[in-house]
């Protein structure tokens, strides 16, 4: 698996986590993101992390454990199935620690699972794909109580052109016009093993409008904003701003530059992840 300079930096750390604390557990969780500025815990500003370490330290009376999360989530962008590691000094008593921390969590926040692993596991390299799901609402503005999780668009493109667009992400292709440029990232190439669009399953039920759409994408490894901005090349694809060449064309380009600008955060979720040999 190709590495960032972010996550040898992140492997790293890992290896001088299990030299001191060297139990570990493979914890699954869910959130909503839209009150948290992102997963990574951040001075003055609330994060899933550090809420969810605020959580683990009340259950176990002290603060010296760690946690290393699967997925950096920007600000605003929710999860279905997401994980972290957590290590500590010495065993866990499983029993009830996973009811004992969500009862000390906020709703928007939930574990799911809980398991310990070998001490070869790394929660960073060992991610054998990624899904990311964006939700989508289009023409007529829905409900804002969807808005938690359904990304608002006022035009109404093509979806046989968007389901077109989608497929050309298919397969190694080097993203850098598809990405945020930062200096974590030396590598732009990704493989996306499949990129569909299709009508959302909620669509015309509830609060979800009946022209709601879902983008379906998995892949070894995303950069930042990469979802986001093949969203937003997805629309203007479909709105006749973009044309297929464009598409294929930024994806042999050398340009350091986003193709379009990234779309909203509160559409985008964290829909599943698998790890090798688990």
């Amino acid at each position: 698996m190709f590495l960032t300079l972010e996550n040898r930096y992140l492997s790293h750390h890992q290896k001088v986590f299990m030299q001191h604390k060297p139990y570990s557990y493979l914890i699954n969780i869910q959130y909503l993101g839209l009150r948290y500025a992102g997963w990574q815990k951040q001075k003055n500003v609330k994060t899933v992390q550090g809420t969810i370490e605020r959580g683990i330290r009340y259950v176990l009376g002290h603060e010296d454990f760690t946690l290393l999360g699967a997925s950096r989530t920007d600000s605003g962008v929710s999860c279905e199935k997401g994980a972290f590691q957590l290590f500590l000094k010495s065993p866990l008593a499983a029993e009830g620690f996973l009811d004992k921390v969500n009862e000390n969590l906020p709703a928007d926040i939930r574990l799911m699972s809980l398991a310990q692993v070998p001490k070869t596991f790394n929660i960073i390299q060992d991610i054998a794909w990624k899904e990311y799901h964006y939700h989508m609402g289009f023409g007529q503005k829905f409900h804002p109580f969807a808005a938690g999780n359904l990304s608002y668009f006022p035009e109404s493109p093509s979806l046989p052109l968007m389901q077109e667009g989608a497929k050309l992400f298919i397969g190694d292709h080097d993203f850098r016009r598809f990405c945020a440029m930062d200096k974590v990232t030396d590598n732009y190439r990704r493989e996306i093993y499949f990129s569909e669009i299709c009508p959302h399953p909620m669509a015309g039920t509830q609060y979800i409008p009946s022209n709601a759409l879902v983008f379906k994408v998995r892949g070894n490894g995303f950069l930042r904003y990469q979802v986001r901005i093949m969203v937003s090349v997805m629309i203007h694809l479909g709105t006749g701003q973009l044309g297929i060449s464009d598409i294929t064309e930024a994806l042999q380009s050398q340009e350091r530059s986003p193709l379009v600008p990234h779309a909203a955060a509160n559409g985008l979720v964290l829909f599943d992840l698998k790890f090798n040999d688990l």
